[in-house]
């Protein structure tokens, strides 16, 4: 595979030299450029394909050399993003061949370069050479400007100074690009340019005397930092200001600088050497103290930037013994308040955006390092979503990303992100890697400086500033996910430090625009938040047209609100759907509106003179309590003769303590073959049942069930053993029945122990025991059909 990618490498570079001036040119410029959109390098590619339309109007650039840079720029990008190979071949499909030359043929050699032998019809024809704006590398360490010029680039093929470029091809100060010479570019946008404002830093003033001095008698002026410090802006903006009128030379890393004192001497004009990274111009043929001194004494100023850890390592080497020679301005990393008070003036309206994150967003790693280094980390973040990366790390930062996009820009529990993230069905791979590879990922620190996932506290994160910034530049980064906003409503509803108000209005919008694509669940999502808001009409909308959607859960809601507001019938289907897809509210509250309409019309059979309807509605009766009502209506089923009503009646008369009678009744529908009064004479009127059969069976239940518990410690406390009965209410309340915490208070109260049975009316109350609430003053709780997001 990678074999094949280095051969569509060397095929896509053949082309595009080959298809300069022919009518494809300026399409294939286009196409090959968004190849390389979002990667670091795509403004040099730009640079590049913009100057290589320039390599036939007579330089004496060799096309094998532009070839070769075309070719690492593709290996480059393919090595990064495999499926760019699609592209890139599709491509190299629709190109026609140039007929007339290979890639590797001279200038000289080709019909075209000859203006007496180009055709009439050549739509390219000859031009003067562009002015120098950028410079690009051979190599893939930087930018820099070469031997051989090419239209606005300028190429070095070798390291000896036998091949330095002619000064009078050297562009001037004022036409030099500060990305193509190293300024690490920031976030891109329509209408504005590819660098921000420059902000004066506080060492400026010395950096601009010393280049002052330099300019009058030559010298080397050195700006040395921490990476991502801005030294190479600022020492650029020091030479546009201080060198005006140089022309200037940046060569390639390891060029050979020995000839530069003779190719000079003589020449009119002023010049300034530009050495990016000086330590990459150190050694054999780099820059020496003889070099310097012969530049110097031609009046050149060589301005050079490096990094500490390199200035430490070559400090005390040989080839290091020029650093000595240097005027060294060291500017630091976080910026003054000075600075900062500079930068906010220059971010103020109608100022550059990006300057206004950096002013509210960047923090101990500086100014220049937010700008720079945004860019980066966001490229890594967004390409560690595929598969064979750090998908799972990947998703864990977007849930934080998307949860402060929502307004939750506080500190985040890793639980809430670790939910969030497992809902983008966007991301494969996730199950490739482990949550702890995951999390240790996304905080680790980048550059030594910056880290997606901030700890803010224990296990509580926030997502990077410049990330949440950073999105509002991207346009392919997807619309936070409806469920996302689901959980933000849930989080800001429960911390009183977020406006929820503000929240909810932002989901609603996202929510309205899920569900006009046609997301059904973004409707009922609608109607969730409405109800939450207490926006009654809009959530029976949003509902309903859920439920029609078939969302049983919709349909479920829409049930309630109904049946609240007292239309129980038109309720009925709606809860119906809700219940067979297994939503046990909706379930009982259909059964409940049902046991009304059935208690209605049984009520209307009885008054007719039906029995059998004064039978059910009395066992409906019951069921609900009412055993005064349940009487009535077994009394009138028993005075005209209706024979299964008996163990009903028995039922009644039992908890009425008329044990005789009711045993005559049961008797009665156990001759008739009803097993349940078969079970009732069993268990009440056995006359060989003894007090330790009853407490036997008693206990071996209570060892089952909460209420078997306390209805042991019952048995036992009416036996006069209150110390045993303790025990087994205590078992009771303890497995989560009320009445078990209302007999202790009850024991407690018989003692004389007020503050103990208070305390225990308490808890019986709060488990919602009637009695308890009674003992308490405080009457029985109404059930007020609270809905919740």
């Amino acid at each position: 595979m990678e074999r094949e990618l280095v051969g569509l490498a060397a095929s896509g570079a053949a082309a595009v030299v080959q298809a300069v001036g022919t009518e494809a040119w300026a399409d294939l410029r286009l196409r090959v450029t968004e190849l390389f959109r979002g990667q670091y390098d795509h403004s040099q590619v730009a640079a590049l394909a913009q100057t290589t339309g320039e390599l036939f109007s007579g330089t004496a650039a060799a096309p094998t050399e532009v070839t070769a840079l075309w070719r690492a720029r593709f290996r480059d990008l393919l090595a990064h993003d495999p499926r760019a190979a699609v592209e890139l071949r599709a491509i190299l499909d629709e190109l026609p061949a140039r007929p007339d030359s290979g890639p590797n043929s001279p200038p000289e050699s080709r019909p075209e370069s000859r203006p007496e032998s180009r055709p009439e019809s050549r739509p390219v024809g000859p031009r003067p050479a562009a002015p120098l704006h950028n410079t690009i590398s051979g190599g893939t360490q930087g930018s820099v400007v070469q031997a051989a010029s090419i239209g606005s680039v300028t190429f070095h093929a070798s390291p000896y100074h036998g091949a330095l470029p002619d000064p009078q091809e050297w562009p001037g100060v004022e036409d030099v690009d500060p990305i193509a010479l190293g300024v690490r570019p920031t976030h891109r946008t329509g209408g504005l340019p590819p660098l921000p404002p420059y902000v004066v830093r506080d060492r400026d003033d010395e950096l601009n005397s010393a280049v002052t001095r330099a300019r009058a008698r030559g010298g080397l002026v050195l700006l040395l930092g921490e990476p991502f410090t801005g030294k190479s802006r600022s020492a650029l903006e020091a030479m546009t200001e201080g060198l005006a009128g140089f022309r200037v030379f940046a060569p390639a890393r390891g060029a050979d600088l020995r000839g530069l004192p003779a190719l000079l001497q003589g020449r009119p004009g002023r010049y300034a050497v530009w050495l990016d990274d000086l330590d990459g111009h150190l050694g054999e043929g780099g820059l020496e103290p003889r070099l310097l001194d012969r530049l110097a004494g031609l009046r050149v100023v060589v301005l050079a930037t490096m990094r500490d850890d390199a200035y430490d390592e070559h400090r005390h080497a040989p080839h290091g013994r020029v650093l000595d020679l240097a005027h060294t301005v060291e500017p630091a990393r976080e910026w003054s308040p000075a600075e900062r008070a500079r930068l906010a003036r220059r971010a103020e309206p109608p100022g550059d955006p990006r300057l206004a994150d950096a002013a509210r967003s960047s923090g101990p790693e500086g100014a220049a390092a937010y700008l720079a280094l945004g860019p980066l980390l966001w490229e890594e973040w967004w390409r560690a979503r595929r598969a064979d990366r750090h998908p799972r790390g990947h998703a864990l930062v977007r849930a934080a990303l998307d949860l402060a996009r929502c307004g939750l820009t506080g500190p985040l529990p890793m639980d809430l992100l670790l939910k969030v993230h497992e809902g983008y069905a966007d991301v494969d791979g996730m199950d490739r890697e482990p949550v702890e590879d995951a999390r240790a990922w996304a905080t680790e620190r980048r550059y030594g400086l910056l880290r997606f996932l901030v700890r803010v506290s224990d296990d509580t994160w926030r997502v990077a500033p410049f990330l949440v910034e950073t999105a509002t530049w991207h346009a392919d980064l997807p619309a936070v996910d409806s469920q996302v906003w689901v959980c933000a409503l849930e989080s800001a509803r429960a911390d009183e430090t977020y406006d929820f108000k503000a929240i909810a209005t932002a989901a609603h919008e996202a929510f309205r625009l899920a569900a006009e694509a046609g997301d059904r669940h973004a409707l009922q999502n609608l109607g969730i938040l409405a109800e939450s808001l207490g926006e009654w009409e809009d959530a029976e909308r949003w509902f309903r047209r859920a439920a029609e959607a078939g969302l049983p859960r919709s349909a479920g809601r829409l049930g309630r609100m109904l049946a609240e507001r007292g239309e129980g019938k038109a309720a009925e289907p709606f809860l119906e759907i809700a219940a067979e897809a297994g939503d046990a509210e909706a379930a009982t509250l259909l059964a409940k509106l049902l046991r009304d309409r059935a208690q209605h019309w049984l009520t209307v059979g009885r008054t007719c003179g039906s029995a059998e309807a004064s039978h059910l509605l009395g066992d409906l009766l019951l069921g609900s309590g009412d055993v005064d009502g349940a009487y009535v209506c077994y009394v009138d089923a028993v005075r005209v003769g209706y024979p299964q009503v008996a163990a009903s009646f028995a039922s009644v008369l039992l908890l009425y303590n008329d044990r005789e009678e009711a045993e005559v009744w049961f008797r009665r529908a156990a001759d008739a073959g009803e097993e349940r009064a078969v079970e009732a004479l069993g268990q009440h009127f056995s006359e060989g049942r003894s007090a330790v059969e009853a407490e036997r069976e008693l206990r071996a239940n209570a060892e089952e069930g909460a209420m078997d518990a306390t209805s042991l410690g019952v048995y036992l406390d009416l036996r006069g053993r209150p110390d045993e009965a303790r025990t087994w209410y205590l078992k009771g309340y303890e497995t989560g029945d009320a009445y078990g915490a209302f007999r202790l208070a009850e024991l407690h109260k018989a003692k004389g122990e007020r503050t103990q049975a208070q305390g225990w009316y308490r808890k019986a109350a709060d488990m919602g025991h009637p009695g308890a609430r009674r003992a308490l003053g405080e009457g029985p709780e109404t059930d007020a059909g609270t809905v919740t997001v």
